[in-house]
């Protein structure tokens, strides 16, 4: 009887802890919410995944701008999320894009079929810390023989530059940029190649001009300014020595904030204006003492200090937004300066040529010879905004995941062949496990094969069909067996020239099995009181 009351006072008291309108799931329930999100996450963005890949309409709700595109990350992170489960997912994807560049819809649909599986798992009454050790062993399993299927061509120039020339055809196949692949893939590579090795990709600059068509794009050595040179101005010069400063430079109002001036007479006006007139010049002259023949600046340059710095001789460019200044001062080796009384600690630029360009119907400097060698910009053609946006991000994804590849040389080939390959090792893994984690195993190998049937049903191919033949090619020994999406048949992906980043396909296996265990692990979810806005 006591017992009974004692039991009766816990659950009232667990009842209680929590505040008004927080929320506890449980157990199953909490279980299932969690399926629920990760897996209608995966639904949303599978259509997407591949080279017959559908594209998605993001529409702002509050301005009305619409972006279309296919990229997983630029999806998950425009659509607004409740579940939790849903935003481990949008984060894996995130990471993936950041750490790699390419990939980020794979990652989530991976992670979204090996949830499901485990659904199936936990309604025959196998406990989730039983399938995250399967998962655990299929996952060394797949590495493994990812690794070994790997291939490194670092040693020969000629071979490594046709591996990232098909690197960035498959990356590209499932992009806007897919008619022209081709010419975008060798755009790509020449720009990555010019980095020496490097993956900082600031040198490349990417600017997006409307008209024209995608294959008007083209890659120009050095950097492109989307500005205009000042009046009076020379439209070319060579050996530029270059300052780039962000200081105000306009002489219309009394800069001291917070202050009223009372005159009583028009003299006195004239006198104010012409002490702000001498303090320009004072400072024109400074930026003069440098020895420089350009000026670039971040703020506003008015007519008066324009004049007078064009009287000296020097070329002015005004108002250059701040990623563009950022930009300039990286590659041609200068610093950006706010004070000019210490010309000795002030680092110029350099650059061989500068001159006025036009694109289109606009007018832009172009910046040659920098001192960063490896500077480049690429201009992007289109027919509308939109078009450009989709055409950035996926070359954006091309050079992310070639500028890596430079770094990890090792590729393996694509076209659901490396994960039918990891599949067949994970499945021969799964014969040697002993127990109930030898289900696990095997859940892991089929959720990898739900990428090369996704593949297939994007392009109206009979998935069931394809990935059977394809997974017997593997089992008699054709390695290098994938999908063939624009015949609809199974070919040697060697041939076709389907290759993928090794780093890419480790990174996907990792953070997609990583996430499923994380989400497996979760037995209950618990809301916080919402916060209210207090009473005005």
């Amino acid at each position: 009887m006591a017992l009974n009351f004692i039991l009766q006072v816990i659950v009232t008291m667990s009842m209680n802890i929590f505040g008004a309108e927080a929320t506890e799931e449980k157990a199953e329930n909490a279980r299932l919410s969690s399926f629920v999100g990760a897996l209608a996450l995966g639904d949303l963005v599978k259509s997407t995944l591949g080279p017959k890949g559908m594209n998605k309409i993001l529409q702002s709700g509050s301005s009305g701008d619409i972006n279309v595109t296919n990229d997983g990350a630029t999806i998950l992170k425009a659509i607004q999320l409740d579940n939790a489960a849903a935003k481990i997912l949008v984060n894996i994807s995130k990471v993936q894009d950041d750490e790699v560049g390419d990939g980020t819809t794979s990652v989530c649909v991976l992670a979204a079929e090996l949830l499901r599986e485990a659904e199936k798992l936990i309604a025959q009454k196998i406990h989730p810390q039983t399938i995250v050790e399967g998962y655990r062993l299929a996952s060394v399993a797949a590495l493994k023989a990812l690794e070994k299927s790997a291939v490194d061509h670092r040693q020969d120039s000629a071979q490594f530059r046709e591996d990232l020339f098909n690197i960035a055809r498959t990356t590209l196949s499932s992009k806007v940029l897919s008619q022209s692949k081709d010419y975008f893939a060798n755009l790509a590579v020449d720009a990555v190649l010019r980095l020496k090795g490097s993956t900082d990709l600031e040198h490349i600059q990417i600017i997006k001009k409307v008209g024209g068509k995608l294959e008007d794009s083209y890659l120009d050595e050095g950097f492109i300014l989307d500005k205009a040179i000042g009046v009076n101005c020379p439209k070319r010069l060579e050996n530029a020595k270059i300052l780039i400063a962000n200081t105000s430079m306009d002489t219309d109002k009394i800069k001291i904030f917070g202050a009223r001036v009372k005159v009583d007479g028009t003299s006195k006006l004239a006198e104010l204006e012409r002490a702000e007139r001498e303090k320009m010049k004072a400072k024109v002259d400074a930026i003069a003492t440098h020895g420089i023949n350009v000026f670039v600046n971040r703020q506003l340059i008015y007519n008066y200090p324009e004049s007078l710095l064009a009287e000296r001789g020097i070329l002015t460019i005004e108002h250059a937004d701040f990623e563009g200044v950022e930009r300039l001062s990286l590659v041609t080796g200068g610093e950006i300066a706010s004070t000019f009384d210490r010309p000795d600690l002030v680092t110029l630029g350099r650059c061989d040529l500068i001159e006025e360009i036009m694109i289109g119907e606009d007018k832009l400097i172009k910046f040659s010879g920098v001192a960063a060698g490896e500077a480049c910009t690429v201009v992007l053609r289109g027919s509308t905004n939109q078009m450009l946006d989709e055409a950035e991000r996926s070359l954006h994804d091309a050079l992310s995941v070639l500028s890596q590849t430079v770094k990890e040389t090792r590729v393996v080939l694509g076209g659901g062949c490396s994960e039918m390959l990891m599949s067949c090792a994970v499945d021969e893994e799964a014969r040697k496990t002993q127990g109930k984690r030898a289900l696990a195993t095997e859940s892991f190998g089929h959720a990898l094969r739900q990428i090369p049937t996704i593949l297939s049903d994007n392009a109206g191919y009979d998935s069931s069909d394809l990935v059977s033949r394809l997974r017997a090619a593997h089992y008699e020994g054709q390695s290098d067996a994938g999908l063939d999406m624009y015949e609809g048949k199974i070919a040697s992906m060697v041939k076709l020239g389907v290759t993928e980043s090794y780093k890419l396909k480790r990174q996907v296996i990792l953070s997609a099995s990583e996430a499923a265990e994380m989400i497996l692990r979760v037995d209950d979810i618990l809301r916080a009181t919402p916060r209210r806005r207090e009473a005005v």
